[in-house]
């Protein structure tokens, strides 16, 4: 619920104050006044990668627990969002979701039904992201003074290299099946330049060279799936 009340002017600081309440309410306990002094620095403008906030929540808990002065807690929060969004936004938004969805894709057009593919992406993404949220707030909460160095500690940066090596794998795997799909093979007849054997081992050999291009292959291959894509909408539109 940390982007239950998501806003232009605080951004995720009302969930992020939602979320830290009961802590809150056990530190400062009957004293309406601190308590409410609390809530609204709490819940003033944060901006942070959904997924890591659990990071700063678990910290800023054990800073308020142990009775860190309000300043400091203020500028500790200040430090860490900025770092904590591009993080968060180059290992989820560009990495682990389009991996998740390419291995939906994969399995749909492989010709399992659409709802087999569906199903696969979403336990697969959910399963990462409530780990991560799980595995940060653990880690600030165990080690808030400590948030910098334990992140470079963390494999993080060689699970986005592998991201980036498996994602460009999947797109070299999902372009033959996309040209061999249906719509191909009625329309374009693109299927029967090769047999159908053979689409295996050109899915395998894109595979291999998105591998081998990593990163690079990605941008050719959305424009690519992009205009396989447009071209079917088209076909359709034209039977």
């Amino acid at each position: 619920m940390v982007q239950g009340s998501w806003n232009y002017r605080t951004l995720i600081g009302g969930g992020f104050g939602f979320a830290l309440l009961p802590v809150l309410r056990l530190v400062y306990g009957r004293d309406r006044e601190r308590l409410r002094a609390a809530i609204e620095r709490h819940t003033a403008l944060f901006n942070c990668h959904p997924y890591l906030a659990s990071l700063a929540l678990g910290a800023v808990t054990a800073l308020e627990v142990e009775g860190e002065d309000a300043v400091v807690v203020e500028r500790f929060k200040t430090a860490l969002r900025g770092s904590l969004g591009m993080l968060g936004d180059r290992l989820v938004w560009v990495g682990w979701r389009p991996v998740c969805l390419l291995v939906g894709m994969s399995i749909s057009l492989a010709g399992a039904p659409w709802w087999v593919g569906a199903l696969v992406f979403l336990a697969l993404y959910n399963a990462g992201h409530l780990a991560l949220r799980i595995w940060g707030f653990r880690l600030g909460l165990n080690y808030p003074r400590s948030i910098g160095e334990r992140l470079r500690q963390a494999p993080l940066v060689r699970i986005q290299e592998w991201l980036m090596g498996a994602g460009a794998f999947l797109i070299g795997l999902v372009l033959p099946l996309v040209i061999v799909g249906a719509p191909a093979r009625d329309r374009l007849q693109l299927a029967s330049a090769l047999p159908e054997s053979w689409w295996w081992i050109v899915g395998a050999a894109g595979a291999a060279l998105g591998v081998w291009l990593g990163g690079r292959a990605r941008t050719i291959a959305a424009v690519a799936l992009a205009a396989f894509t447009v071209l079917g909408l088209i076909l359709g539109l034209m039977k």
